[in-house]
């Protein structure tokens, strides 16, 4: 016999009771996402998968104490990087929150160093008890137009495609390509689908006619929903929708009480980006489960959306329930309200308990096969000069990008500003508005685009990052063009990361060495060192409490999400897809 039919034959021997199985979990209530119901049952494990629901001989027995048993969790939609933890990191993050696949997009990593970060996303996550599923970056750059540090084609995909742990083609995001019909996005879309593989969507706000060109394409699933008509749309359509909760975008309030009695079979639960203090502090996965019951969703359909509608959307056919011959990924929790992981298992190993990982998780990362030495944090700036954030708005009147607590999605405001003799903005004189910037990181090409932030809020100061959605180019907002240089060129000399700035003192720092996006760093120091500066910001500099400081600014660099957005070109209207002046009056050729 050949080696999968020696392994397969055990399966049956250790099911049939022929042979013990490895283990026996007894006094447990088994949440069953195919019935819709719960039951008491003994559980059977054997070589990393469930054998079935009989007593058989057992090499061990866990007394599972009436705890209810549910399949592992799966995150439909994630990017690491917003974590600010490398893979390794990331698993001792989720893993004890009772996720044990997640489906990862890392076009984060990828808009830094290319072919090269999914490489490294790939390769560090291999051997991890927490599965990670790569989706390939389709839009590197997010648009056509963006400064982003590489640009991935359909070629480059390729190269990726037909590695077992690739789910297929990530979020496609360049929707009025897709719609529009454009060649390469639709190669890349055909590149998945001619591998049986899940082409996921990215489409906020597109209904009806246009809705229908981009489904027919053949993507598969949406996370950007933000309203009901957009869900019901978008399930009318036969996509899966991945309702997302995450630290800047929080959908769930909206979307759930909306869902009809027979919808949730074709939703699924996303974080998209989720911070380390919120994942420390709320969950991951759990966290929408809880909440989902709290708005009202029967527990056994939240843990069917946390679960195997995830598995079935990616085609992951061994996932996502307790049945003979899905992998063993499964948590025992004390009660279906909140969901507390008491035990977390993955391949039939216990992997975290009562909070805490109990496996090593290996965190070493390759080196770089462009150029030579491991990752850095790709800040390759040209030097700012003192005014280069200098406003000049002649007609009095300027385009504003309007921030909506809770949303990634942005307001088009017109807005009557004050400037002086010369014409030039200054934030002492417009209360309520902010100057925003974003620079050129990648090719030290100087590029730079400076606009005008509300609902920010801030006051006597200063922020930069170099997480700027999804190009990664640096972002800075502030109320005096002082505090922003000065931050910004903190930002340069440490190589990347979050600076923050208080009447012309630097009061924070976050280093995220990896491409200016992660850190190897235990989550929990990162979780602490993130926490004290948003609470800062929020005390300090007078950021509202409805708004996510860090990661929201991070958001207004992103020119596929509408409506306003800044890139380092300038100014552009993701409505009519072109730059636009700040100027009201005249739009920007392109």
């Amino acid at each position: 016999m050949n080696d999968d039919v020696t392994e397969l034959k055990r399966l049956v021997d250790m099911a049939a009771g022929r042979e013990p199985a490895d283990l026996l979990i007894v006094n447990a209530k088994v949440v069953d996402v195919f019935t819709g119901t719960v039951r008491e049952s003994p559980v059977s494990v054997g070589r990393g998968r469930f054998l079935g629901f009989s007593h058989i001989p057992a090499r061990e027995t866990l007394d599972a104490g009436g705890a209810y048993l549910l399949p592992g969790l799966i995150d439909a939609h994630i990017h690491i990087e917003s974590s600010m933890a490398s893979p390794a990191r990331f698993a001792e993050l989720v893993l004890p929150c009772g996720t044990t696949t997640v489906i990862a997009d890392p076009h984060e990593i990828a808009n830094v160093f290319g072919a090269d970060g999914i490489r490294y996303m790939l390769e560090s996550g291999r051997d991890l008890p927490l599965d990670i599923r790569i989706a390939l970056p389709s839009c590197v750059p997010a648009a056509p137009f963006e400064d982003a540090g590489a640009v991935l084609d359909a070629a480059a995909l390729e190269a990726f495609i037909d590695d077992p742990r690739v789910s297929g083609i990530g979020e496609v995001m360049n929707f009025p390509g897709v719609i529009a019909g454009d060649p390469d996005m639709l190669t890349k879309i055909l590149l998945g689908l001619r591998r049986n593989k899940a082409v996921d969507g990215h489409a906020p706000g597109v209904l009806g006619r246009d809705l229908d060109a981009y489904f027919v394409t053949g993507v598969s699933n949406n996370h950007e929903i933000a309203t009901p008509e957009e869900l019901e749309q978008n399930l009318q359509r036969g996509a899966y929708a991945l309702l997302r909760e995450g630290s800047a975008a929080r959908d769930l309030a909206k979307l759930l009480p909306a869902l009809g009695p027979a919808a949730f079979r074709r939703c699924a639960f996303c974080c998209d980006d989720r911070h380390p203090e919120d994942i420390l502090r709320d969950g991951h996965i759990d966290n929408h489960l809880r909440q989902a019951v709290r708005l009202g969703v029967d527990p056994v359909q939240a843990v069917t959306m946390g679960t195997l509608n995830a598995a079935e959307c990616f085609g992951l056919r061994r996932k996502g329930a307790v049945a003979p011959g899905r992998d063993a990924d499964f948590v025992l929790v004390d009660d279906l309200h909140d969901f507390r992981p008491r035990r977390v298992y993955a391949a039939g190993r216990l992997v975290a308990e009562d909070g805490r990982v109990l496996v090593p998780l290996r965190d070493t990362p390759p080196a770089r096969t462009e150029g030579s030495g491991r990752f850095d944090g790709g800040m390759r700036m040209a030097p700012l000069a003192d005014d280069a954030f200098a406003l000049r708005i002649p007609a009095g009147a300027a385009r504003v990008i309007g921030i909506e607590p809770r949303s990634l999605v942005t307001r088009h405001e017109i807005r009557s500003v004050v400037t002086d003799g010369d014409g030039f903005f200054h934030c002492a004189d417009n209360p309520g508005l902010c100057k925003i910037a974003v620079i050129e990181r990648h090719r030290a090409t100087g590029r730079l685009g400076v606009g005008l932030l509300s609902g920010y809020g801030i006051r006597g100061g200063a922020v930069a990052t170099s997480i700027a959605h999804d190009s990664h180019n640096v972002v800075t907002a502030g109320d005096n063009d002082a505090d922003m240089l000065l931050a910004v060129r903190a930002l340069a000399e440490m190589d990347g990361g979050i600076v923050m700035v208080c009447g012309g003192t630097i009061t924070g720092r976050l280093p995220l060495p990896v491409a200016g996006l992660l850190t190897t760093a235990p989550p929990a120091e990162t979780g602490r060192t993130l926490g004290r500066m948003i609470a800062a910001a929020h005390a300090d500099l007078a950021i509202p409490a409805e708004v996510e400081p860090f990661m929201t600014l991070s958001f207004m660099a992103l020119p596929v999400i509408p409506s306003l957005k800044i890139t380092a070109r300038g100014l552009f209207d993701v409505e009519r897809f072109a730059f636009v002046e700040t100027a009201a009056e005249a739009p920007l050729p392109v």
